[in-house]
């Protein structure tokens, strides 16, 4: 059964701007975010590298997003649908993976880790300059950020198999 905040996005896939002009206008993007010299704050990065590994729809891109920037901006505003994978430290138990529908920058969470005001004020700028696309954000819990490690704590890395599968999960509901 498809929910029906995947049904409110299909209904609204080109309602955020005008996509006619842009070659992505039937794409999706899956954007991983976070730094992956932190340990579990590099959680999308290594969900991105998973990802890369896995047969998805055709017309989905995937992107290593590093730790967001307004250098994303140009790119994010081409797509009509983009799922971003970000860690989250709010207190549930680590690998825990949540999916929010946010429709503007305010409806975010202020739990995402460290980059979390540069994503937000991103968001907030791409809104403003009315292209901002439909968003689906897949969280990973994580419990600290460790400097200057690439690998993921174990409670972490048992779940980014079930990470990408829920990605893929969604991705498949969704038909353009």
């Amino acid at each position: 059964m498809i929910s029906d905040d995947v049904i409110e996005l299909q209904k609204l896939f080109y309602q955020t701007h005008n996509y006619l002009d842009s070659d992505k206008k039937d794409r999706i993007l899956v954007l991983g975010i976070g730094n992956y010299l932190m340990g579990d704050e590099g959680v999308g990065v290594h969900a991105i590298h998973a990802l890369s590994k896995v047969d998805l729809p055709s017309n989905v891109d995937i992107m290593d997003g590093g730790t967001g920037s307004f250098n994303l901006m140009p790119i994010l505003s081409q797509y009509p649908l983009v799922v971003f994978i970000d860690a989250t430290m709010d207190q549930r138990p680590p690998g825990t993976i949540g999916v929010l529908y946010p429709k503007f920058a305010a409806d975010f969470p202020s739990i995402l880790s460290a980059h979390d005001v540069g994503l937000k004020d991103m968001i907030e700028a791409l809104e403003f300059q009315g292209e901002l696309p439909k968003i689906i954000l897949v969280t990973v819990s994580i419990k600290e950020m460790i400097p200057m490690t690439i690998t993921l704590t174990e409670e972490v890395q048992n779940n980014i198999e079930k990470l990408t599968n829920k990605i893929s999960e969604i991705l498949n509901k969704i038909t353009i």
